[in-house]
């Protein structure tokens, strides 16, 4: 097994032991140092059992007061052996405890892929393109309010949901694949909890990730949905989303990234673009609006009826959604481009570039602007 798919179960365990949660992350990563530089010569038996004892030991051996180790020795008497504890409940203790309420979206994403994720301080300040003192300030800061949570009531799923999710949408940067990393820990938060969502979220991420070799062009400009090569799109990977989706809706228990994922099978499932089928969408939108009442659904679902029912259905349907919402000024012009009016089209392609929040859709939009302001001056 690989050392990262052991790290939470591990952490978990000494936390239950009553180690704190700094200490015991701490403590674990002492131990995977120690597995790399043993393992090759001697690899354990028990690799998990391994990674318990030697963690359990540097704990130990970090504790200042000999009062303080018969304080945790004690409690470690009075728990179950370790290889007793339900592994699944360890794991996921450790999800909660990283996309706690108390941390910020920033924090919790930093946490899990520190301690859940198995990833390297310098790993993760790579991704996110910031300096490792202080992606290494942001973790400490993270763990030490969470090292006096004690998890005795169950943990929000939603929060540690859109955690990952946050991971998945953080994009492709440094040394690490944030997106393959989050279908990663999305998969083992599967494997240890039975819920229609977890399911949900996975299956969006995969249907996601499966359009990824067509989402860009060889000029590393931005392909959109209606243009991309459909022949790029990895099949496999839709087909296992589509699988997992269907088996969550099987549940009857729909929450907001099932209805989400049926809107991305709906596009998966279009040969081309011309095949959407937008009216279902559009009903898959009113049930995610019914959940969520999102601005930003509300913003999406303005683009699906201009597809479904046309393009002044659509500027009907923006007119009930904030102007601050992101994105707004980009819709308005795509819906302005297909009702006829390039005038006004071309114009707010150009404000939505300025407020763009990377730098491959500011350009996207800068393009299309520049398309529309040519085509009128060849007119």
């Amino acid at each position: 097994m690989n050392l990262r798919e052991l790290t939470p179960s591990v952490i978990g365990i000494l936390v239950r032991r009553g180690a704190d949660f700094a200490a015991a992350e701490d403590a674990v990563q002492d131990a995977l140092v120690e597995a790399v530089r043993a393992w090759p010569d001697e690899p354990p038996r028990d690799p998990k059992g391994w990674l318990v004892t030697v963690a359990w030991r540097r704990f130990l051996d970090a504790t200042r007061s000999e009062a303080a180790r018969r304080q945790r020795e004690e409690r470690v008497s009075e728990e179950p052996p370790a290889g007793r504890a339900p592994e699944a409940d360890d794991t996921l203790q450790l999800y909660f405890l990283c996309a706690h309420p108390s941390l910020t979206a920033a924090s919790a994403v930093a946490l899990t892929l520190r301690a859940v994720g198995g990833l390297t301080t310098r790993q993760i300040a790579e991704a996110y393109l910031v300096p490792e003192a202080t992606m290494a300030q942001r973790i400490s800061r993270a763990k030490r309010i969470v090292s006096g949570v004690r998890l005795d009531q169950p943990g929000d799923v939603g929060t540690v949901l859109r955690v990952l999710y946050l991971v998945f949408n953080e994009g492709y940067s440094g040394d690490v694949d944030l997106a393959a990393e989050a279908i990663r820990l999305t998969r083992v938060l599967s494997s240890v909890i039975d819920h229609p969502e977890v399911r949900g979220l996975l299956a969006l991420m995969l249907l996601h990730h499966a359009r990824r070799a067509a989402r860009v062009a060889a000029d590393g400009s931005l392909v959109p949905l209606a243009a991309q090569d459909r022949g790029r799109w990895d099949t496999t990977v839709i087909a296992e989303g589509v699988t997992i989706l269907q088996a969550a809706l099987g549940q009857d228990r729909l929450g907001e990234f099932q209805a989400q994922t049926a809107i991305a099978a709906l596009h998966a499932d279009a040969r081309q673009a011309s095949e959407t089928d937008w009216v279902q969408i559009v009903e898959w939108y009113d049930e995610l609006l019914r959940l969520t009442d999102s601005p930003v659904v509300r913003l999406n679902r303005a683009v699906a009826v201009g597809e479904a029912d046309g393009a002044r259905a659509g500027l009907a349907a923006l007119a009930g959604v904030d102007e601050s919402v992101p994105r707004y000024t980009a819709v308005a012009a795509y819906l302005r481009e297909r009702d006829g009016d390039l005038v006004a089209a071309a114009r707010l392609y150009a404000e939505a570039a300025v407020k763009a929040p990377n730098l491959a859709e500011r350009d996207h939009l800068t393009r299309q602007a520049a398309r529309l302001n040519a085509a009128r001056g060849s007119r």
